[in-house]
């Protein structure tokens, strides 16, 4: 007894399941690795720390290098207009994180004026990004 539609002749139809899990699959490894290819591109030299948790991939990222430029999202940018993107980023998102970035060398004074004015803004959730030993 043989059911409906079975037949012994060849194929004629592609099965698209495969192709679509290795599209979806290479899509999520494009998605956790763009952040880490933005943050390679502005040199800060961030300290080293023996314990450290993940950053946020949603944060919005704030970096201060050596030479003392700030970026956001890694454009340049000034405090003044930091404050108001981050003022407009928490109206639109109350809980929105935000990653601070900071040169080692720079003095503790200049990092404290960038995360009061982070914290100023409207911002919760400040991460201080580290680099594990």
């Amino acid at each position: 007894m043989h059911a409906e539609g079975d037949s012994d002749g060849p194929i004629t139809s592609i099965n698209i399941t495969p192709l679509v899990d290795v599209v979806l699959v290479v899509l999520i490894i494009f998605m956790a690795t763009a952040p880490m290819i933005a943050r390679r591109a502005i040199k800060v030299e961030v300290p080293r720390v023996a314990k450290s948790d993940k950053a946020a991939t949603d944060a919005l990222a704030v970096a201060l290098n050596g030479k003392r430029e700030l970026t956001l999202a890694g454009k340049p940018t000034t405090l003044d207009e930091l404050k108001k993107v981050l003022t407009a980023a928490t109206a639109a998102k109350p809980d929105q994180p935000v990653s601070l970035s900071a040169d080692k060398t720079l003095p503790y004074g200049e990092i404290a004026e960038l995360l009061d004015a982070v914290r100023s803004s409207g911002v919760k959730k400040v991460g201080l990004e580290v680099q594990r030993k």
